[in-house]
Parts: C-alpha cells; structure tokens; sequence
C-alpha cells in the first residue's frame, strides 16, 4: 500500500475521472504534514470503497492535484456493524470512534443513558460530532479502509431502543410480505406449467413440469431465506443471565440454514454499565444481552473487544 492516502468526495463522474483536486485541508495534510512531493503514489478514497490509484501531479499546499492511473471499488464487509455507544467520560469516546472505524463498522450511533456522566447540548454535541468523524477520517487513513463509518447524532438510549425494536419488527414484516408474494408466484407457475403439461405431450410435459417445478422451489426457498436472514441486535452486559457470543451465533445460524446475519447492533454501556431499566428495556426489544467475560472492562475496551470479536466471528468460516 503508497505511504499516502487522502481523501477526495466522490465527483460527478467518478468511474472515469482523470484527475482529483483535493480539499485544503487534505491538501495541507498530505503535502505539509505527510511531505508528499510531486511523483509520489497516494490513494485517493471517498469513504464510500471508491479508491483511485494516484500520482501527486501538483503539490500544492491548498489545491493539490493527483493524477489518476486507476480506480477501483473495495466490497463492503459481510456484515453490517453498527456501534451504539452510550457516551463515557473524558476523551474515551474519540478513541472509541478510531478503534470502531479500524474495524470496520458501518455505523457509530452515540446515546445518552441513565448513568451517562456527558450530556451535550446542541451546540457542543456538533462540534462533538464533527471532531468524531475527523477522528474517524483520520483512523481511515492510517489503517485502509476504504468505507467511513456514518457517525449519528447523539440519542437517548431508551428511544434507540424503542425504535431498534420497531426497525425489526417492520424488517420481519416486510420479509414476510415478500414470502407470501413469492409463494403466490410459485403457485401460479406450478398452475402454468400443468396447464402446460395437458396441452403437450405427457412425458416430455412431464419432465418439464418437474424441471421448472424444482427450479422454482429452489429460487422460491432461497427467496425466503434471504427474506430471513435478518440483523442481530446485542447488548454487552454484566447482569446475570447474559449469553456468549459464540451460543448467540450458533443460534442464529441454526435458525438461517447455516448462514451468518447481514446486520449486527452492538449496544455497549456508560462507566457503571447501563441500568437495570435499560436492560428491561433491552429484553422488551428483543436485543441480546451478551458476556464479554467475567471481568469488568473500561468503554473504550469493552468496545474494542466487543466489535473486534464479533467482527472476527462473522468473518470466519
């Protein structure tokens, strides 16, 4: 991988464009700070897995300008992760951002929660905001990920999970909408292709009739599989009755024909982890309550752990 990575938004015609303009604060990172000189390699990425493969063309320190040798679109991980931290003390929530955005979550939700020790009002909360994902750029750059994780504004934790329970079970509805109409379809082609069968001659109509019976049924049951393989939501907690995350999983690929979630929420607590309310609340939504072992983590390593085994568990066979 070049020394140099900036970062470019994505420009009107991204798939053929020649040459990228950086920002001048991108401009003043990579030519001041990095001492990047004209010739050198930088990967430009828009955040988005659109990276070009470049050449510093003017090492301008508020208008540099990279000529584009290649470009090339990086796959999402397979599992959309998405962190909802609830907000701890002192500088810990920057950390959280850059060790998150390292391992490749999707989406950083911050909340308040009852023993949450930080409340921000609007004007601190988005100079909060904009200093976390300047945190999140900067992780980006130094480890190569091609994806930004999008950062929200903070929210109430108990609403975040009133509405993570609403998300879910509209998910489940539509799924199942989404299977009626597919096993209306499958009927209407098995009606079709018995029509057929009378009409043409019995043995060849026959060995058709079974052909695009067995075809439907498996573009039919693998429709309903997709339709089913919806997000785990999980909740690290200390309290009694919490589950490991291998039992977790093991469960929801027995329930999946096999196959790992699309989508993960982790909730992780403030210092004091969250109430017991919160945790009623947590049940009530159906969000897993998980261990992370007998020992009590301070929030940056409880999220750092938490993403990072997940992360490693989903990604392997």
């Amino acid at each position: 991988m070049p020394d140099f990575r900036s970062h470019c938004p994505t420009p009107a015609d991204a798939a053929n464009a020649a040459e990228l303009t950086l920002s001048a604060d991108e401009s003043h990172h990579l030519v001041v700070v990095n001492r990047a000189r004209r010739g050198a390699p930088v990967v430009a990425f828009d955040g988005h897995g659109r990276e070009w493969i470049c050449e510093l063309a003017r090492d301008s320190k508020t208008a540099a300008l990279l000529k584009v040798i290649s470009t090339r679109q990086a796959a999402p991980l397979p599992c959309r992760i998405t962190l909802a931290q609830a907000l701890p003390k002192g500088p810990s929530m920057d950390a959280i951002v850059r060790k998150a955005t390292e391992i490749g979550a999707a989406r950083i939700v911050p909340l308040e929660s009852e023993r949450t020790q930080v409340h921000l009002d609007t004007g601190r909360e988005d100079k909060k905001t904009v200093r976390w994902r300047i945190a999140a750029l900067e992780a980006a750059k130094q480890c190569g990920n091609p994806w930004l994780p999008e950062i929200l504004p903070v929210q109430n934790a108990t609403a975040f999970m009133r509405e993570s329970a609403k998300a879910h079970a509209a998910a489940h509805a539509t799924a199942l909408a989404a299977n009626a109409a597919r096993a209306i379809a499958h009927a209407a082609a098995h009606t079709a292709a018995h029509d057929a069968a009378l009409a043409a001659d019995a043995a060849r109509a026959t060995a058709h009739a079974h052909a695009a019976g067995a075809a439907t049924d498996d573009a039919a049951g693998a429709a309903t599989n997709d339709a089913d393989a919806r997000g785990l939501r999980l909740i690290a907690s200390l309290h009694d009755g919490a589950r490991t995350l291998k039992t977790v999983l093991a469960d929801y690929r027995a329930a999946h024909d096999g196959r790992p979630p699309r989508d993960a929420l982790w909730l992780i607590g403030p210092e004091g982890d969250f109430s017991p309310a919160e945790m009623r609340e947590a049940d009530a939504a159906g969000i897993i309550p998980v261990t992370l072992g007998p020992l009590v983590l301070r929030c940056e390593t409880a999220a750092t752990y938490a993403l990072s085994i997940l992360s490693y568990e989903l990604q392997t066979p």
